[in-house]
């Protein structure tokens, strides 16, 4: 009877320490329902998922580097980067400010996309180099690249012909319609932002869990030397990692152009917070070797709906800040927490 209660009040304490962020969470909304009901109406929730999807696929390539043991502090300003070369190449041709004077024809979206993709590929094989051949922390090599980043972004835009530093806007409509338009199912608009983010969310699912790279990337964030020991090559499971994740950054930025329709110096900045968060909040470990992609989405999707019901009941934007930085402090504890448990 003692053995059968004992067992019985751990096995809570597993249940309540594994999901304690998604009650917590969950119950925050619950209290933000009842105090504005209107919060739950379909035209609030899809803008949650709408404001969610870019920074979610920035979480989905970032939560492969978590389970690498690592991060990224670049992600933000790598986006931003990316955004405005997307911003400067999808222009309107009839602009007269525009980045490209000789420009007389809107291009194909699949080079503003392909651009956008080799900025964020760039920044992000560097990061995999520094960790994986120059045995960097990632903390420190996302740190420089942050920086440069930043400082790439801020020339670029400031080389605009008309001689400003004006945020770069006024976009096709082609661009407009396929990266930020919706689809029609009766009478709601599902933003097409979010299909792409479940389409990405499926084929990063199958990365993880159906390929030797996810074994792999698994097995290096577990234990690397392990994992060397098992015939795994270790740099170039990283370098692979980190250029997946480039790939999704890419694609973000190009999307985010589209999604806020002007792009500047401070486009994507503590995108960075809100992707590691979206991955910590999901279940990804910073220890290593732990995380799930239907884990990352939801994190996504949930610190978004908080980030919106803040707004929503008109909490002092000093105070969201105080908020969001508990959260990502409360959500490392308990992964901490589970480590220990775990060991």
């Amino acid at each position: 009877m003692q053995k059968a209660i004992g067992w019985n009040r751990q096995k809570t304490v597993d249940f309540l320490l594994h999901y304690a962020m998604y009650i917590i969470l969950l119950a925050i909304l619950v209290v933000v329902s009842v105090i504005r009901p209107n919060f739950l109406a379909i035209s609030n929730i899809l803008n949650i998922l709408k404001q969610a999807s870019t920074k979610g696929i920035l979480a989905l390539g970032c939560a492969g580097l978590i389970v690498l043991a690592g991060t990224d502090l670049s992600i933000g300003r790598v986006m931003g980067f990316s955004a405005a070369v997307t911003a400067a190449l999808v222009q309107s041709v009839t602009y007269k400010s525009r980045y490209f004077l000789n420009m007389t024809q809107d291009l194909p979206l699949i080079v503003p996309l392909m651009a956008s993709i080799a900025v964020a590929v760039i920044f992000s094989l560097i990061n995999g180099f520094g960790v994986s051949k120059l045995k960097m922390h990632a903390f420190i090599i996302t740190l420089g690249t942050q920086l440069i980043a930043f400082g790439a972004n801020c020339l670029f835009i400031e080389a605009q012909p008309s001689g400003t530093a004006q945020a770069l806007s006024t976009f096709n409509q082609t661009f407009k319609d396929a990266a930020a338009g919706d689809l029609m199912l009766g009478t709601v608009r599902i933003p097409l932002v979010v299909l792409y983010f479940l389409v990405l969310a499926v084929i990063m699912w199958v990365v993880w869990n159906k390929t030797r790279l996810g074994k792999n990337m698994f097995a290096v964030g577990g234990n690397e030397e392990a994992a060397r020991v098992s015939g795994v090559n270790v740099a170039r499971t990283i370098m692979l990692v980190y250029l997946i994740a480039g790939v999704l950054y890419g694609v973000a930025a190009f999307l985010e152009a589209a999604r806020i329709q002007s792009v500047g110096a401070n486009t994507g900045l503590g995108y960075e917070t809100d992707a590691i968060s979206a991955c910590v909040i999901g279940g990804v470990s910073f220890s290593g070797g732990v995380g799930t992609i239907q884990g990352v989405v939801i994190g996504a999707v949930i610190l978004q709906a908080i980030n919106f019901s803040l707004n929503f009941i008109g909490v002092n934007p000093y105070y969201q800040y105080i908020i969001r930085g508990l959260i990502i402090v409360l959500a490392v504890a308990i992964d901490v927490r589970k480590y220990i448990v775990k060991k």
